[in-house]
């Protein structure tokens, strides 16, 4: 474990600092042994295909845990920490080793970041020497962004720190790391709730395109006719009302605060038919979508007059 015996070196919490890329790269391995290493950086190794298994020490006097990895599966490794790679077959990995720096301009330092992001900060102090966390593919996109920016930096020879990009990319990275810890680790959260924010998750993701009850039960792996028992058990609503709400809120919104022309507006939502959308839209709002354009508009001019 680190001289703190946290995941993260106290730095990253006490100080205004922010994540700096020591090594970064792809790699297949094939039959291979790695004997037992230790490093000043915290390293993440992601499991894009295939499996393997990471042996770590906790102690001195106890044994190695014993980690098995798979595809999508990823851990982080603090820094200091005893731990060795043992590949029988094959597979390939994305692996990220990082210290921290002082902060300068051009991105908020990750201690910033923890004030406002309570699963960051929980993160931070993690008592463990690793953390192993199954990944539905936010962090394996986020590490590969970074991981590209590093590389395209470093062709053109940029500066050791990488930059504003490199830093808002490796925050987004620890972000996503904290609230998928977070979220596995929530034994208040009943299974079931987990399922129903998950589909909202999707729903928010997808709601401009012609999406169904079926495809947000995919989402999660479970049956259309289960997902919408338990949707509505949950929230009180059927999946289609909550989607349905979602596009109007958002149809709301553009009509607001956009010049779209109101012709659009419907493909914007995911409401293929216009016809459609502009009955949708009436019955939600009691106005037209014309009229809700409109009236805002007189309403937003009488408020300016006001003032």
């Amino acid at each position: 474990m680190t001289a703190e015996g946290t995941l993260f070196p106290s730095i990253a919490s006490r100080e205004d600092v922010h994540p700096e890329a020591y090594a970064y790269y792809f790699r297949r391995w094939t039959a291979f042994d790695m004997p037992f290493h230790r490093h000043d950086s915290t390293e993440i190794m992601y499991m894009i295909r295939g499996g393997c298994r990471i042996e770590i020490v906790r102690g001195e006097d106890a044994p190695p845990d014993e980690v098995i990895l798979s595809h999508g599966e990823f851990v982080v490794v603090a820094a200091n920490v005893p731990h060795r790679l043992i590949v029988e077959g094959s597979c390939r990995m994305l692996n990220v080793e990082f210290g921290f720096a002082p902060s300068g301009e051009g991105a908020p330092s990750i201690r910033a970041l923890a004030r406002e992001e309570t699963p960051l900060a929980a993160l931070l102090a993690a008592q463990v020497p690793y953390a192993v966390l199954r990944d539905p593919d936010e962090v394996y996109h986020a590490l590969k962004a970074l991981v590209l920016e590093l590389d395209a930096l470093d062709a053109h020879g940029a500066g050791e720190d990488g930059g504003p990009l490199v830093r808002l990319l490796f925050a987004q990275l620890l972000i996503r790391i904290a609230r998928l810890r977070a979220e596995a680790e929530s034994e208040a959260a009943p299974q079931a709730e987990l399922y129903v924010r998950r589909c909202i998750e999707f729903m928010r993701q997808h709601y401009d395109r012609d999406i169904q009850a079926k495809d947000v039960a995919a989402s999660v792996n479970l049956h259309p006719g289960y997902v919408h028992r338990l949707f509505k058990s949950q929230t009180g609503r059927t999946l289609t009302d909550y989607l349905t709400a979602l596009r109007m809120e958002k149809a709301k919104m553009l009509l607001l605060r956009t010049d779209i022309p109101i012709a659009d507006i419907s493909e914007y939502v995911g409401v293929g038919s216009r016809q459609y959308f502009h009955a949708l839209f009436k019955r939600r709002t009691g106005f037209t979508p014309v009229q809700f354009r409109q009236t805002m508009d007189a309403h937003r001019w009488d408020e300016r007059e006001r003032r």
